[in-house]
């Protein structure tokens, strides 16, 4: 408990002398045609989560040593990205590096090539994915800490499967970081440093959880993500976009752009729904497989048909569509 107040302040105290560095280096994040907000706000403020892991990293005698040195160099990129844009090319690379080391850390290596394959293109994907969702204030925090959150109720009552304090330390992370973002009129965005290392830290503990339990069926702690994900995704083919380019056509920008829903509202709707949907999931287990299997299906079935509702009935407010 001590280790986590003196953590916080420490975070608190970084992510202060941070916003000063970003305002002197100009890294901020200017309004555009395809941007949800405003107002020019400082951009990197998710700095903080890769951060906190390093100071769990130095505080717990080096455990989890090369999904570290992956989160290091996938959050430094991102970060050089935040400030200069660098090529897809020299980010895809370091995405597949750093998620290469995790395997490792997991001990992925000893399975077959074609599974370590299809696991890295979709490591990669939802990493990606998990940025472009980052649009709106207080999105990622309030969703990752959802996510995180659940991941530590289960580590603590259910099954054994990570350290807690790698847990307890991106929590506090991802608390001062919505102090300053989940709010109507953000101080910080998380930038490309946030989303993508919250993605990484968050992958690398459902992937402990699976591999401890033998069971995929965890990856419904991102089904909110992921059905909105892959359903713009499909959306943007069909209109014949090149869905590497920038763009306001996920639902969320949608119920805050075109319906202009606040942001802090929108972001708490995703929380929510994906905090009962876990809920509901952690019941259904009580029950066995096939009831858990059952239940992913109807939750992937209603979300479909509750994006493509709302995409019929609101898409044509897109002034860009």
């Amino acid at each position: 408990m001590i280790s986590l107040l003196l953590t916080s302040v420490v975070l608190v105290v970084t992510e202060l002398i941070y916003f000063r560095l970003a305002d002197l280096w100009n890294i901020i994040d200017k309004p555009n045609e395809r941007s949800s907000h405003t107002h020019m706000t400082l951009r990197g403020g998710g700095i903080i989560f890769p951060i906190a892991a390093v100071f769990f990293f130095a505080m717990s005698s080096f455990t989890y040593t090369w999904f570290i040195l992956g989160l290091i160099i996938i959050s430094v990129i991102s970060f050089w990205d935040d400030m200069k844009p660098l090529s897809t090319t020299v980010r895809l690379v370091t995405h597949l590096l750093a998620v290469l080391f995790m395997f490792h850390q997991l001990g992925l290596f000893s399975e077959s090539i074609l599974l370590i394959l299809i696991l890295l293109i979709l490591c990669v994907g939802i990493i990606n994915a998990y940025n472009f969702m980052d649009g709106i204030n207080g999105i990622t925090g309030g969703y990752s800490f959802v996510i995180l959150g659940s991941l530590a109720w289960v580590n603590h009552f259910y099954v054994s499967f990570v350290v807690p304090e790698l847990l307890g330390m991106i929590l506090v992370s991802l608390l001062v970081f919505n102090f300053f973002n989940f709010r109507t009129k953000a101080k910080c965005f998380a930038g490309d440093v946030g989303s993508v290392s919250i993605a990484y830290i968050t992958l690398f503990v459902l992937g402990i959880l699976m591999l401890k339990t033998q069971d995929p069926s965890w990856i419904c702690f991102l089904v909110v993500y992921g059905v909105d994900s892959v359903l713009t995704i499909i959306h943007r083919i069909l209109l014949k976009e090149n869905i590497t380019k920038p763009h306001r056509k996920h639902l969320y920008q949608l119920l805050v752009n075109e319906l202009k829903l606040s942001h802090v509202l929108v972001a708490l709707i995703y929380a929510l729904v994906q905090l009962i949907i876990i809920i509901c999931y952690l019941l259904c287990r009580l029950w066995g497989a096939w009831v858990v299997w059952s239940y992913i299906g109807i939750v992937i079935f209603l979300l479909v048909c509750l994006y493509c509702m709302a995409i019929r009935k609101w898409f044509h407010l897109h002034p860009l569509s």
